[in-house]
C-alpha cells in the first residue's frame, strides 16, 4: 500500500526589464509541461491569429489586464499555479516598467526563487540592477539568471559568457548566495523544459530540472520558535465552556506538546497542552503552518501577542531601524506619521529619521536626503508608539518584515525590512 506525500510548493517570481521575455517563458513552460487545458491553448491560437502572428503568442497567457494585452506589457502582478510531478509552483510574473517597481516588490515579497531575465542583445540595464537588488534586499534565498533570446544571437557563447561575467561583477555586492545562470530562448523553448540542441556548449541543467531540483527546505527558520496571534477562539457554548485557544500562523520554529513557553509583551509562561491544525490534534507543528494552541494556564493573551520559547526571545524596541521600499505617489517626509502593520500587531509610528537612499545603479548611498518618492529604496528609523517584538529581517523574512499604512487613506505606502 503507497503512501501519499504532499509534493513540496515553491514560489518564484519573475523579474527583469520590460521586454526580456518574461511572460513568454511563464508560457512556455505551462505548454511544455502540459499545465495548459486545451480551450486555453485554442484560445491563444485564436488571439495569436488576429494580431496577424505566424506562431502562439505565449505571452498572452499572463498578460490578462486588457491594457496589458493592448501594450504587449505587464503592469499588476500575474499568478499562475502549475505542478510537475516533483513539485508543485506558483509564479509571480511582475512588471518590468520602472513605474511598476512596487508591483514587483509585492510579487517577490514570499518567493523562494527569483527569475532575472536578461535580453542577450541589450546586455544588462537600469531594471536587471533595479531587480536585482530589491529581490537581495527581500532576502530570496536563490537566484536564476537567464539569458534569453539567444536564438537572435545566434546561440553565441561570447555573448552569455560576457553576461555572466557583467552579472557576477554587479552581484558580489548583493546578499545572495545561490546564483545559478542559463542561456535560454524562452519563445522557441531552447533550455527551458527540453534542453537546446542549439548550445551544446551550456553543460548545465535546463530551468525546469533547476526548479524542481533547487533546495528550499532549509529557507525557513526552524530555530527560533514565533507564533503571532491573530485570533483568540472562544466557542462560548456550554460543551467548551472555558475553551480558549489562540490562532495564527507559525512565523518561526516548531511547537510541540508540552513545550514550556512565554508570551509577549506580558512575558507570563506556560506549557503548550494541545496543539490543532485543520485536519485535527497534532503532536507539532512548524512554519508555515496555521495552528491554534491551547495552554495550561490562563492567561491574557490578545490579537498582536506573539507566543515565543522562554529563552528564545525576539528583539523589542519603539526604535526601528528598517530598509525601506517606498510604494507611494505622495512622499515620505522626516516626521511623517503613519501606520506600521508587523506581523498580526498594528501600532502607530513616526519617521524618525531618513539615514540614506540608495542609488540603485551603482550601489552607493545618497545622503542628507529628507524624502523618499515613488520606488526609492534606502535606510530610514521608525519611532513606534508600542514596542514591536521583532528579528532581524536576514534571519527570520516573517518576523523582520513590515509595512506603513497611510493613516487617512489606508493605503500600503511602504514595504520594510528591520535590520
Amino acid at each position: 500500500m503507497s503512501i501519499k506525500t504532499e509534493k513540496e510548493l515553491l514560489r518564484f517570481t519573475t523579474c527583469g526589464s520590460v521586454d526580456d521575455g518574461k511572460s513568454t517563458l511563464i508560457g512556455r513552460l505551462l505548454l511544455d509541461t502540459k499545465n495548459i487545458f486545451d480551450d486555453q491553448l485554442l484560445a491563444l491560437q485564436s488571439s495569436s491569429e488576429r494580431k496577424g502572428l505566424d506562431e502562439i503568442d505565449l505571452s498572452l497567457l499572463t498578460d490578462g489586464l486588457k491594457a496589458e494585452r493592448e501594450q504587449g506589457i505587464t503592469i499588476d502582478v500575474a499568478y499562475r499555479y502549475f505542478s510537475t510531478p516533483k513539485r508543485e509552483f506558483i509564479i509571480a510574473d511582475t512588471p518590468g516598467h520602472i513605474q511598476y517597481t512596487k508591483n514587483m516588490v509585492t510579487g517577490a515579497s514570499s518567493a523562494n526563487l527569483a527569475l532575472i531575465l536578461i535580453d542577450a542583445r541589450k546586455g544588462m540595464v537600469e531594471q536587471t540592477h533595479r531587480h536585482s537588488f530589491i529581490a537581495g534586499l527581500l532576502g530570496i534565498p536563490h537566484m536564476v539568471v537567464c539569458i534569453n533570446k539567444m536564438d537572435l544571437v545566434g546561440y553565441d557563447q561570447s555573448v552569455y559568457e560576457k553576461i555572466v561575467d557583467e552579472f557576477r561583477m554587479f552581484s558580489s555586492r548583493l546578499d545572495v548566495q545561490d546564483i545559478q545562470f542559463i542561456p535560454i530562448s524562452a519563445k522557441l523553448g531552447d533550455n527551458v523544459v527540453n534542453r537546446s540542441v542549439q548550445m551544446p556548449w551550456y553543460e548545465g541543467s535546463t530551468l525546469m530540472f533547476h526548479l524542481e531540483h533547487v533546495h528550499i527546505s532549509g529557507d525557513l527558520n526552524h530555530v527560533d520558535c514565533r507564533l503571532p496571534v491573530q485570533y483568540v477562539i472562544r466557542p462560548q457554548d456550554d460543551a467548551y465552556h472555558d475553551y480558549r485557544a489562540y490562532a495564527g500562523r507559525i512565523a518561526g520554529g516548531v511547537f510541540r506538546k508540552g513545550d514550556k513557553v512565554m508570551v509577549l509583551p506580558s512575558g507570563f509562561t506556560s506549557t503548550i497542552k494541545t496543539i490543532n491544525a485543520p485536519e485535527g490534534e497534532i503532536k507539532e507543528a512548524f512554519a508555515p503552518m496555521s495552528i491554534s494552541l491551547l495552554l495550561d494556564d490562563e492567561i491574557d493573551i490578545s490579537r498582536g501577542d506573539m507566543i515565543v520559547r522562554e529563552n528564545n526571545s525576539p528583539q523589542n524596541s519603539q526604535d526601528i531601524d528598517i530598509m525601506l521600499c517606498w510604494l507611494n505617489e505622495k512622499k515620505l517626509q522626516e516626521g511623517g506619521r503613519y501606520i506600521v502593520k508587523h506581523t498580526s500587531r498594528e501600532v502607530r509610528c513616526i519617521v524618525k529619521e531618513i539615514l540614506y537612499k540608495i542609488d540603485i545603479s551603482h550601489l552607493r548611498r545618497i545622503e542628507n536626503e529628507t524624502s523618499f518618492g515613488v520606488n526609492d529604496i534606502g535606510r530610514v528609523v521608525l519611532r513606534t508608539t508600542q514596542p514591536l517584538f521583532f528579528d532581524s529581517y536576514r534571519r527570520n523574512r516573517n518576523t523582520g518584515s513590515l509595512i506603513l499604512i497611510d493613516e487617512g487613506t489606508n493605503e500600503t505606502v511602504g514595504a520594510g525590512m528591520i535590520v
